[in-house]
C-alpha cells in the first residue's frame, strides 16, 4: 500500500507538471513574481491565440521598439530606398580649374557615411573624382556642410542623462559620419588610480575631458561619458580595468559634420587641391555628385540584427520628413502612429518616444507587437526583407547566444531588447509544422538579465513542442 501511495503521488506530480501551460511555468517563476509581464503567442497560419498573459497591457520594450521603426521605414520608403548626400558648388569655375565659390555637402540623414558597419569606407575617393570631373582643382571659398533635413534636437529629451554622451546614444544629425563615435584611449595603472587619457580616434580639435574614471578589478568597460550634442566637453565616470597599457572606451562625436568637412579638406589637400576658406557670398548651386547609401534593406538588417541605436534613430527621423523638413521627433511619432492606425493596429497600446528603444518611457503591449509582426508577414510587400533583417537564434546578431544548443537553433527570427530591469523578445518561430508569432516583455524582474533569458528560452521551447 505504501509503495502504491508513493507511486500515485509521483505520477500525480508528473501529470501536474505536464498540465501546466507555458504561461504558468513562466509567470510563476520566483524571479518574476513582482514583474510587469505582457505575453502573446499566435498561430501565424490561423491567427488563433495560443497563449497570452496581460497581452493588451503595456510595458517598456527596450530595443524591441526598433521593430516599429524599421517596419514603418520599410513600408513608407521601400526596401530599395537609399539616402542621398549631395555635393554641389556655387560661383564660377575658371579655365584653370579655380572655383570662385563654395563647395556644399548636403546631408539627408544617412547613418552609413564613413560607418564601420556597412557602406563604402573609401567614399572620399569618389568625391575627389567628382570634383576633378567637374573641372575643380582649387576652391577659393569654403566647404559648407548643410544640415537641414532634421532639426537640431540631436538628443532625444526622453533619454536618460546616463545614456547621452555615450557611443550607444550618439547625437542624431542631418549629416552623420563615422557612426558619430569617438574612441578614447586610456593607460591604466594600479587599482584606485585615475586612468591617463592617451588620445582619441579620430582626433577632434578642442575636445575637453573631465576625467573621474577609476581603475578597478573589473574586466570590461564600465565607463560612462556625460555631455551634450555639439558640446566639446565630456565628463567621464565609472570604472575600467586596471594595469592596462591601453584600453579604449567609446563616446559620441560632438558635431560629426565638422569632422567630415575637416577630413574631406585634408583628403583634397593630399590629392593636390587647395581650399582657401575665403568668405564668398552664396549663390545658385549646381549639383556635381550624389552619394548613395546602401539600400534600406541592408540598413534595417544592421539595425535589427545588431540593435544599432544610431541607425534606428536616423530611420526614425527620416520617417518624420514625410510631414516636411526639418523633421522633428514629434513629426516622426505622428507619422508612425497614423500609419499603423490606418492599418487597424491597436495603436492605443503604443506609447513611443524614440526610434531605438533607449527611452525608459516607451511602452508597448505584446498584442501590438504581434499585430505588427503579423502584418509584416502577411500583408507587407517587404515581408521577406523584414524577416531577413531579424537576428536568428544561435546564429546571428543579438540572438547568437540564444537557444544555441537546442532544437530551436536557427528556427527563431526575432528582435531582442534589454535595459536595466527590462528584457523583451518579439518575432517568429518556424519549427517543424509550427509557425508562431510571439512577444514576451518582462519589466522589473529579480535576478539577472541572463536569468530571464533562460526563462524565455524555456518558454519558447515549451510553446514549440
Amino acid at each position: 500500500m505504501k509503495k502504491f501511495l508513493i507511486f500515485s503521488l509521483a505520477f500525480s506530480s508528473v501529470l501536474f507538471a505536464f498540465s501546466k501551460n507555458p504561461i504558468e511555468i513562466f509567470t510563476n517563476n520566483a524571479n518574476l513574481k513582482q514583474a510587469n509581464i505582457s505575453i502573446l503567442v499566435q498561430d501565424a497560419k490561423t491567427d488563433k491565440t495560443l497563449f497570452q498573459h496581460r497581452a493588451d497591457k503595456v510595458a517598456t520594450p527596450a530595443s524591441t521598439m526598433k521593430l516599429v521603426t524599421t517596419a514603418t521605414a520599410l513600408e513608407i520608403f521601400g526596401a530599395d530606398f537609399r539616402f542621398k548626400t549631395l555635393l554641389a558648388y556655387d560661383g564660377q569655375i575658371s579655365a584653370d580649374s579655380v572655383l570662385t565659390g563654395n563647395l556644399y555637402i548636403t546631408g539627408s540623414g544617412d547613418p552609413t557615411l564613413g560607418s564601420s558597419k556597412i557602406g563604402d569606407a573609401n567614399f572620399f575617393e569618389d568625391w575627389v573624382k567628382a570634383l576633378r570631373t567637374a573641372g575643380i582643382k582649387n576652391i577659393k571659398g569654403k566647404i559648407v556642410a548643410e544640415e537641414n533635413i532634421f532639426d537640431r534636437q540631436a538628443a532625444n529629451p526622453q533619454w536618460t542623462w546616463q545614456d547621452m554622451g555615450n557611443a550607444y546614444a550618439p547625437g542624431i544629425h542631418s549629416i552623420s559620419y563615422m557612426d558619430n563615435t569617438l574612441r578614447v584611449f586610456f593607460e591604466t595603472k594600479a587599482v584606485g588610480s585615475t586612468p591617463t587619457i592617451l588620445r582619441t580616434e579620430p582626433q577632434v580639435d578642442g575636445m575637453q575631458f573631465y576625467n573621474y574614471l577609476k581603475a578597478t578589478n573589473v574586466s570590461t568597460d564600465k565607463g560612462y561619458f556625460y555631455g551634450e550634442p555639439f558640446s566639446l566637453r565630456r565628463t567621464i565616470y565609472g570604472e575600467i580595468p586596471a594595469n592596462r597599457a591601453e584600453f579604449s572606451v567609446k563616446t559620441d562625436m560632438p558635431h560629426p559634420a565638422n569632422l567630415l568637412v575637416k577630413h574631406f579638406t585634408e583628403k583634397l589637400q593630399k590629392n593636390g587641391f587647395s581650399v582657401k576658406n575665403d568668405s564668398i557670398p552664396a549663390s545658385n548651386k549646381k549639383l556635381i555628385y550624389t552619394h548613395l547609401s546602401p539600400p534600406l534593406s541592408e540598413i534595417i538588417a544592421e539595425t535589427n540584427k545588431k540593435s544599432n541605436n544610431h541607425y534606428a534613430e536616423c530611420l526614425f527621423r527620416l520617417i518624420g520628413t514625410q510631414a516636411g523638413t526639418p523633421a522633428t521627433i514629434e513629426s516622426s511619432l505622428k507619422i508612425i502612429l497614423n500609419y499603423w492606425r490606418t492599418r487597424n493596429l491597436p495603436v492605443s497600446q503604443l506609447f513611443q518616444n524614440d526610434g531605438s528603444g533607449l527611452s525608459p518611457n516607451n511602452a508597448v503591449s505584446a498584442e501590438f507587437f504581434v499585430a505588427l509582426l503579423n502584418y509584416m508577414r502577411t500583408k507587407s510587400k517587404y515581408s521577406t526583407e523584414f524577416y531577413q533583417s531579424l537576428a536568428v537564434s544561435g546564429e546571428s546578431g543579438t540572438l547568437e547566444p540564444m537557444l544555441r544548443k537546442t532544437v530551436l537553433k536557427g528556427k527563431v527570427h526575432a528582435k531582442s531588447g534589454t535595459l536595466t530591469s527590462v528584457k523583451s523578445y518579439a518575432g517568429y518561430v518556424d519549427y517543424k509544422d509550427k509557425s508562431l508569432i510571439f512577444c514576451v516583455i518582462v519589466n522589473n524582474f529579480h535576478g539577472s538579465s541572463y536569468d530571464v533569458l533562460a526563462l524565455v528560452e524555456e518558454f519558447l521551447l515549451n510553446i514549440s513542442e
